[in-house]
């Protein structure tokens, strides 16, 4: 099985998952009887999965993020270094949120998307 069959059945199981589905449980006892086995009782229960909510976000932020499999090589620096300045302002909101708590202002710090910061 290649990577692209694997892929595919990863993400069908978390589709299924995602959305719910049916399923049917055989229980099955057996018995000796003159030396033959023989089938006595077999109970069958339907099941109803409901949907997983972590299983859809799994799915629903996959869909967002970018296949680093079919990407060049400029577009895996350009992604990495896209990634690497994201952590480092989301480190720096960090960590001045903590020098404010530090100095007894505990007023909220957040992160607008431009870069700039809002306070609450």
């Amino acid at each position: 099985m290649n990577d692209k069959e694997k892929q595919t059945l990863i993400g069908d199981a978390l589709l299924k998952k995602a959305i719910g589905y049916d399923t049917s449980e055989i229980i099955e006892e057996f018995s000796e009887n003159d030396g033959q086995v023989v089938l006595v009782k077999k109970k069958v229960t339907k099941k109803s999965v409901p949907p997983d909510m972590t299983a859809l976000k799994m799915l629903l932020e996959g869909e967002n993020r970018a296949d680093v499999t079919t990407m060049t090589e400029e577009e895996l620096k350009a992604e990495r270094n896209r990634l690497l300045k994201e952590l480092a302002n989301d480190l720096k909101t960090d960590n001045k949120a903590d020098e404010k708590a530090e100095q007894g202002n505990f007023e909220e710090v957040d992160e607008a998307e431009d870069g700039t910061e809002e306070k609450d």
